[in-house]
């Protein structure tokens, strides 16, 4: 038994030493990675350079093409097509005759109030050329005649006073000539207020009346040929025939199209803005019109600029003009356009991935150093297209930043730039 113990004390003895051993070089290994610490880690990103080149500010959006003007032209009265003139598809001139209606009563009814006007103009002329000059000279004459008679009579009473202040003739002489004194000058009076009464009023008003008459069919024949006029429908403008519902023989109501004429050698695409997009555009710039089925884009220019918010959308709308000499565009095509906004000549550029928020909201940039080391710098951007931003502060022309790999990246990272390289999943810019 004595044996046995001396033998698993003397194999216990290594084994403690061995352990001893192992604890010893563990201390020399912790205390060597205390003096020399790991080199930081390196990111592999891919980065720009910011440069001074021109940029415009592009805004796109999507319209429906509409004719420069359009006509739906509906007849003012209720009658049968009579005849068309055009079809669909026909080029048409403005006042050019496109359809008739029925209109034998209408030209009746010309005809009844021309021989109207023609018995009242005969009116007219006989009352200012022979009855009332007639009347005015009966009126004159007799005036004359009684202020002659009255004249005569004055003489015979004066010349009866003397011969019977002197006795030679009775005093019933001088009554009887007094008597017929009064009587012509009472038939004077007469005369004289006919006279001035047709002078001021008669003649006048019988002229007037005549006057009156003879406008009164004058305007009831104008009203006939107006409607006789109304039976043929002509264009109001230069055109297209776009659309004629009715055929010869059916009844077209007054008030409903019967035809309908567009002007489409100039289209207009009507688009819907955000305000604040609508602030950076000027009447008379530039567009492109890009048309479903067509390999390359349209040119046009923007004419009107709503000075109103509309009520529904609080968007502002916007006009595009395009000119359609041959007729390849058609009404009622959706587009999308493409409108020149803002423009600077020497902006500072960078891509727009290189933009990224920081945790307050802020737009930001990683700017790589020449120690490589990559540096958050808070910028001021300014306009932006095609994937380009304008910086208006923060950074310099020739710096270099972060265009992949910045998102998320902590302020003095080792970066090294490697053209091509593929992004963390996680990297996006915001513009």
């Amino acid at each position: 038994m004595n044996l046995t113990r001396l033998h698993a004390r003397s194999s216990f003895v290594p084994r403690t030493l061995a352990l001893l051993a192992g604890l010893a070089a563990l201390q020399v290994i912790a205390g060597c990675s205390k003096a020399a610490p790991a080199p930081p880690a390196v990111v592999s990103v891919q980065a720009a350079t910011a440069s001074l080149q021109p940029l415009t500010e592009h805004i796109t959006a999507d319209a429906v093409l509409a004719p420069i003007s359009q006509a739906a032209i509906a007849p003012k009265i209720t009658a049968p097509v009579k005849r068309f003139y055009v079809q669909r598809g026909a080029h048409v001139h403005r006042g050019e005759l496109l359809a008739t209606l029925d209109n034998a009563d209408l030209q009746a009814a010309v005809q009844d109030n021309q021989g109207v006007l023609l018995a009242q103009q005969a009116n007219y002329d006989s009352t200012v050329k022979a009855t009332v000059p007639q009347a005015y000279e009966q009126a004159r004459l007799n005036v004359a005649q009684t202020k002659a008679n009255l004249d005569l009579n004055q003489d015979i009473v004066k010349s009866r006073k003397k011969l019977y202040a002197q006795g030679a003739i009775p005093g019933r002489e001088l009554d009887t000539s007094e008597a017929a004194l009064v009587q012509a000058q009472t038939a004077y009076d007469a005369a004289l207020k006919v006279f001035d009464g047709m002078k001021q009023v008669s003649r006048e008003a019988a002229l007037r009346q005549a006057r009156g008459q003879l406008e009164s069919a004058q305007g009831l024949y104008a009203a006939a040929k107006a409607q006789l006029s109304y039976s043929e429908i002509r264009s109001p403008i230069d055109g297209v025939v776009t659309d004629r519902p009715l055929y010869a023989g059916e009844t077209a109501t007054a008030g409903s199209a019967l035809l309908t004429v567009m002007d489409t050698s100039v289209l207009i695409a009507k688009l819907h803005i955000p305000q604040p997009q609508a602030q950076a555009l000027s009447v008379g710039n530039t567009a492109t019109v890009q048309v479903p089925g067509m390999l390359h884009p349209v040119d046009g220019k923007v004419t009107i600029i709503s000075p109103a918010l509309d009520p529904g959308s609080t968007t502002v709308e916007i006009w595009v003009e395009i000119k359609n000499p041959d007729g390849d565009l058609r009404p009622g095509t959706a587009v999308t356009v493409t409108m020149a906004g803002r423009h600077v000549q020497h902006a500072l550029v960078v891509p727009s991935d290189a933009i990224v928020l920081t945790t307050t909201g802020k737009k930001s940039l990683m700017v790589i150093g020449s120690n490589n080391i990559a540096h958050q710098v808070i910028v001021k951007t300014g306009i932006k297209d095609d994937g380009k931003t304008q910086i208006l502060s923060g950074i310099s022309a020739g710096q270099r930043v972060v265009t992949t790999g910045a998102y998320g990246m902590d302020d003095g990272t080792k970066v090294k730039v490697v053209p091509g390289s593929s992004a963390d999943s996680s990297a996006g810019g915001q513009g």
